[in-house]
């Protein structure tokens, strides 16, 4: 029998419903992977005992004939959603200890659609990072590694230790966020497949906030068809949630197809930067060609404002974690550092600099900056303008086209500590992933091959709103082409 921890979501789901094997056993297979993964330093918290409890539940269902849509498939939970009893910390110091009493809405739905969790990932502090290395409880490493060579490398960020865990094959999927690239990035450093829905799709009760009019909660898997799946269970309104989006949650693994006739892809120009790498270009233009195998007509469009994205996305982003970031204090929860004799600033000050981690404050810092006294309309409220052109050129891009292809990043995966010293750099790893989440699109991306040294890159399909199904539809196309079947050597 093909090893369990080898099967998806899909996979997992429909061979438990045929009785091929129970769900204690898949639940103890993915257990012990996680076990076995330690130094990969994917999960702040491993939780075994929820996994083999919601299997025994599952395995009760199926004789019961009362099944549920994810009854049998374990799920890592990135450390930013909410989760009853169990530790929640964003990966920050300042949240140490904090066992939350309510359960986020997406983990409330993803159990009661029988799911089991496995444990709590990794992630960059408060979301911030594209690397996994701001985490307070170290870095996140990739089970992947450049054709001879040894070095540890990024699992991209912030959603680092979800990538690394499905990668790895120690969770068939888990939950991601992303705010201006978390789900895609990783996804595509580390050869698997990752979702950003429609801002409103999935909610965010109780998802610690980074920037709220950015962050959405997707799902991150080995398939496309594992995507839609997991993204179906997620979705959904939630009168909690002021942005939740009160719409059907539609079938979209059924609908399912990569048969892109009638399509029309749009291929921005602005996104030919300077000095991107031949296997980027190279990717691309394969991905062109996968999609028109697929019945799909390709066309230059045009997205003017693109070069504006990322100085306005680090504007707004940190000016919003700015004002998210105020609620942690050291007095009702978490960290608190009270030196002798201190006042309540005092106690304040000292807490932040003792919990918050150099990312995060150096982005608080900008976010105050940009919103303080006389600098609000030179920053703030400029980068919200360009913001709207910038939704804007999606727009129009519309009237030509039904969705977009780009590289998902400007590289493959780099080694830690390679751009950790150079903050701008780093963020330059969003550049493609940016503009679409500005502008609340959906957006995905594929493993669509390998460079030079034997590392994943990824294609980026992005869509008009609410069009997940055409988005997934695209993937698929790419990925029954593409044939990647590629995984990390287990060296750990």
């Amino acid at each position: 029998m093909t090893d369990l921890t080898d099967l998806g979501i899909v996979e997992l789901r429909d061979g438990f419903a045929a009785g091929d094997f129970s769900a204690r056993e898949v639940a103890t297979a993915f257990s012990t992977a996680v076990s076995a993964g330690k130094a990969l330093n994917a999960w702040i918290v491993e939780t075994p005992e929820h996994a083999l409890a919601a299997a025994d539940a599952a395995d009760a269902d199926r004789v019961a004939g009362t099944l549920k849509p994810l009854s049998g498939v374990p799920l890592g939970i990135k450390d930013l959603f909410c989760t009853k009893g169990v530790q929640t910390t964003a990966a920050s110091h300042i949240l140490d200890g904090f066992v939350p009493e309510y359960e986020s809405t997406i983990t409330s739905k993803l159990f009661a659609a029988g799911a089991g969790m496995l444990g709590k990932l990794n992630l960059d502090q408060f979301a911030m990072g594209s690397s996994n290395e701001t985490s307070a409880y170290g870095n996140v490493v990739s089970p992947w590694r450049r054709a001879g060579s040894d070095v540890a490398m990024a699992p991209g960020g912030s959603s680092g230790g979800s990538s690394s865990a499905v990668a790895a094959r120690m969770a068939p999927g888990a939950t991601g966020t992303d705010t201006g690239g978390s789900i895609r990035q990783p996804a595509a450093f580390v050869g698997i497949s990752g979702i950003k829905p429609t801002y409103g799709r999935c909610s965010r009760w109780g998802v610690v906030a980074f920037a709220s009019s950015l962050d959405q909660a997707g799902p991150m898997a080995r398939s496309v068809r594992d995507c839609a799946a997991f993204l179906e269970q997620m979705a959904g309104f939630d009168p909690k949630d002021s942005t939740s989006l009160d719409l059907p949650v539609p079938k979209w693994e059924a609908a399912l197809s990569g048969d892109l006739r009638g399509k029309r892809i749009g291929v921005p120009k602005e996104y030919r930067v300077d000095g991107m790498p031949a296997a980027i270009d190279a990717l691309w233009e394969q991905g062109i060609a996968y999609l028109r195998d697929a019945g799909a007509e390709i066309g230059d469009v045009s997205l003017p404002h693109t070069k504006y994205a990322l100085p306005t996305y680090y504007i707004i982003a940190p000016a919003e974690a700015s004002s998210n970031l105020a609620r942690y204090d050291g007095v009702r929860y978490g960290e608190r550092e009270l030196p002798e004799g201190a006042n309540l600033q005092e106690m304040y000050a000292a807490t932040r600099a003792a919990g918050f981690g150099p990312e995060v404050k150096r982005r608080i810092l900008i976010g105050t900056y940009v919103l303080s006294a006389g600098y609000y309309d030179a920053y703030y409220t400029q980068a919200q303008k360009v913001r709207t052109l910038i939704a804007r050129d999606f727009e129009r891009a519309w009237g030509a086209c039904d969705l977009l292809l780009t590289p998902t990043a400007p590289s493959a995966a780099f080694a830690l500590g390679e751009k950790s010293d150079d903050p701008l750099a780093m963020y330059l790893n969003d550049v493609f992933t940016v503009p679409s989440s500005l502008a609340g699109l959906p957006a995905m991306s594929v493993p669509g091959g390998l460079d030079a040294a034997g590392l994943p890159l990824g294609l980026q399909i992005i869509g008009r709103p609410l069009d997940e199904q055409g988005v997934l539809n695209a993937g698929l196309a790419i990925e029954e082409r593409a044939g990647f079947t590629a995984r990390p050597g287990a060296w750990w």
